[in-house]
């Protein structure tokens, strides 16, 4: 059975033989952890994974990562550069100089790319960012597999948080004890920036959370994810601390019903434009809709905004294998905001699954 590993290596491969390329250096390092299944974050060092187009890979990594990239990589030959060494002049030693290479131009910074196309002898470069892309946004069961490890201590992060919640308490206060429980249940670290917003401050779609302090009547909005096994989760529930008003809990249900209809709707072949359409239709409908401000959601995996895009612009359609989020949301500048965020896996059978499953009615805290 061909390993996950060589069925990517053989895609590579491919796209290469199509562009015609000599050989492709790959340096983000969440990709080079995708080729490689070597997991680094090298600071301003440089680290790399190159392929010729006979298949000949080498794994470029600091010294002080050698040891660990050989317990954790099968790439034929690994080479680890020694601080102070120039690692251009040790990649042109060990590869053919290329003619046409493929690199991520979105990634590379303009000093590194004067020294890499120095070193090759002003190469033709060729951007392979948006075929890497494309590959990462198909996941596989066993990719999935991780990505619902991730979801299910996410979950258990929320319901400890809901529990914990209390009037006075801080959202900075909140999101310490949320992060500490992300670490505590198996998490790596969080997948973003931890995001705690009490009343009119959870209007703030990226609000970042502050000094606020939870009061009674409060919406308690939580958006989290975790890193688990190199993948992310990401999920948002809303909250009332003490007795809703009647136009909070409408301003609920229309959430709830656009995020249950977009999942509903969610199959291979559905267009992510008409996705958004029908999350938005409904929040309109209801009289939202200029309180609807972003797109419905984004394709997730190894980083937690990947493609697809779940939006009006993009007429794509949804293949199977593909993961996003569908994450409609109201924000009222007085009242606060409401967003309701899942996780939705399309299937080999071109079926949703919902990876999420933590409980979506409101929820009232404080009550006895």
């Amino acid at each position: 059975m061909e390993t996950t590993w060589a069925s990517r290596k053989k895609q590579l491969q491919s796209y290469m033989e199509q562009q015609q390329l000599d050989g492709m250096l790959i340096t983000s390092p969440t990709n080079v952890y995708y080729m490689t299944n070597f997991d680094s974050d090298p600071h301003e060092r440089f680290m790399a994974y190159y392929i010729d187009a006979n298949g000949e890979e080498h794994l470029f990594v600091p010294q002080l990562d050698l040891q660990a990239a050989e317990q954790a990589s099968n790439v034929t030959s690994m080479i680890g550069i020694e601080d102070g060494v120039n690692p251009y002049t040790v990649l042109n030693n060990a590869v053919k100089q290329p003619k046409r290479l493929g690199i991520e131009k979105g990634v590379m910074s303009v000093a590194r790319y004067e020294q890499l196309i120095k070193v090759f002898n002003h190469p033709i470069c060729i951007d392979i960012e948006e075929a890497l892309l494309s590959m990462r946004m198909v996941k596989s069961e066993q990719e999935i597999t991780k990505v619902q490890l991730a979801v299910d201590i996410v979950e258990k992060v929320v319901g400890h948080a809901a529990k914990h919640a209390a009037v006075g308490m801080t959202e900075q206060e909140l999101v310490a004890e949320i992060e500490y429980q992300m670490r505590k249940l198996g998490a790596d670290r969080p997948a973003f920036e931890t995001m705690v917003l009490f009343g009119a401050r959870s209007a703030l779609p990226h609000g970042k959370s502050g000094d606020a302090k939870l009061q009674p009547g409060d919406f308690l909005l939580i958006d989290i994810g975790v890193q688990a096994g190199g993948y992310c989760s990401d999920i948002t529930r809303t909250f009332v601390m003490g007795e809703p008003t009647a136009e909070q809990v409408r301003i609920y249900n229309t959430v709830l019903a656009a995020n249950e209809a977009a999942i509903a709707a969610s199959c291979a072949g559905i267009t992510f434009a008409e996705l958004d359409r029908i999350a938005r239709t409904t929040i309109e409908e209801a009289g939202y809709g200029s309180l609807f401000t972003h797109r419905l959601g984004h394709g997730f995996g190894m980083e937690v905004h990947e493609q697809p895009s779940v939006s009006a612009g993009n007429d794509g359609k949804v293949k199977v294998g593909m993961l996003y989020t569908i994450e409609p949301g109201i924000y009222h500048p007085k009242l606060g905001g409401v967003r309701i965020e899942d996780d939705v896996y399309i299937t080999e059978d071109g079926k949703a699954r919902v990876l999420t499953s933590y409980p979506k009615q409101l929820i009232i805290l404080g009550q006895n």
